[in-house]
């Protein structure tokens, strides 16, 4: 099968070759009108640039690295970021890139997540899920690759962030309109940006309602682990007065908590309330609803693929300031009214 040539897709569009191949490679005196005509004949008579001709004229591979690290059993199907990486793939693929996965592994051998990238000649790379401290992310961070990070910030590199501080202090006002003062947040694992940011937000909340802090209970838990939840939450319920509501690390964790409350016969949404946090969508088709807070990891997952592109194709003024997010509360039927 013949495959279609840059003058294939000339004549389907009208357009000399120079112009075609400027508005392929992104050139910038090529008009988006002008570059979008050219994407969609391409698409249409199924014309795809060589790599390497294009990798040669460029300096670029058009391919974008991804650093994601993470110690539980979820890898790949981690609800929350598998769906930022499946908008970061999308938006990239638009926009004429592919992906590849950094590790510190190879074959049998290891190797630095920087030289990984080096060996792979990525444009820039995406860290997410990643320990931002270690040493190895901290060397890539400080090399002349292009990064973008999310949930985290480096001086350097743009940043994606969720607004963390801003959905929790939502799903905290929202459990406090319901009656609520006996609250215990039971958290992600400390030390984090992510669980520092969203125990700011709880504690604004209380602050902004008059609520004292003798009246909650912060414990750290275990993010996206049910067994650890559903052992703090029996826990919880044992103190001598125990919280009328309890914030979970993430919609996850709700199915240890649950089975905490269903052990004693308690309600939920009567006897106790629990709220969430993500959004996850199998947790909406549970019963009862679970109250929750949405992250938008769509806009989350695309927004870092534009960032980093940016930093690739307009180094000059791509800038590194972050882009927050915000998120949106999802009343659900976990939490109820409490008369105090």
């Amino acid at each position: 099968m013949k495959h279609a040539t840059i003058r294939d897709l000339s004549a389907a569009c009208g357009l000399s070759v120079s112009t075609v191949s400027k508005a392929i490679n992104g050139y910038s005196d090529i008009s988006e009108e002008t570059r979008q005509l050219v994407l969609k004949c391409a698409a249409d008579i199924g014309y795809f640039p060589n790599a390497t001709a294009r990798a040669l004229k460029t300096s670029r591979s058009n391919n974008l690295g991804v650093l994601f690290e993470v110690d539980n059993v979820f890898g790949l199907t981690h609800p929350f970021f598998a769906s930022i990486l499946n908008a970061f793939k999308a938006e990239a693929e638009a926009r004429g890139y592919d992906i590849t996965f950094i590790s510190n592994c190879l074959g049998d051998g290891t190797m630095s997540y920087l030289s990984h990238c080096r060996y792979r000649n990525v444009d820039g790379v995406c860290l997410t899920c990643a320990d931002f401290q270690s040493p190895g992310v901290r060397e890539l961070a400080e090399s002349t690759i292009p990064c973008v990070t999310i949930d985290h910030m480096f001086n350097r590199w743009p940043s994606v962030l969720s607004d963390n501080v801003g959905g929790m202090r939502l799903l905290t006002e929202y459990v406090i309109s319901k009656g609520h003062r006996r609250i215990a947040y039971l958290h992600g694992k400390g030390g984090t940006t992510v669980t520092e940011k969203r125990v700011t937000g709880f504690y604004r909340a209380l602050e902004a309602a008059g609520i004292p802090t003798n009246l909650t209970t912060l414990m750290e838990g275990v993010y996206m682990d049910p067994a650890d939840t559903r052992v703090k939450t029996r826990q919880l319920l044992d103190m001598p007065n125990p919280p009328s509501c309890i914030l979970l690390p993430d919609d996850y964790t709700y199915l240890g908590a649950m089975e905490a409350a269903m052990e004693r016969g308690l309600r939920i949404g009567k006897d106790i309330s629990f709220a969430g946090y993500d959004g996850v969508p199998f947790n909406q088709m549970s019963s009862p609803v679970l109250t929750t807070v949405r992250q938008d990891t769509d806009a989350i997952g695309r927004e870092a693929a534009r960032r980093l592109i940016e930093c690739i194709e307009k180094p000059n003024t791509a800038g590194s300031e972050p882009v927050t997010i915000p998120c949106s509360l999802i009343p659900g039927e976990t939490v109820g009214e409490c008369a105090g």
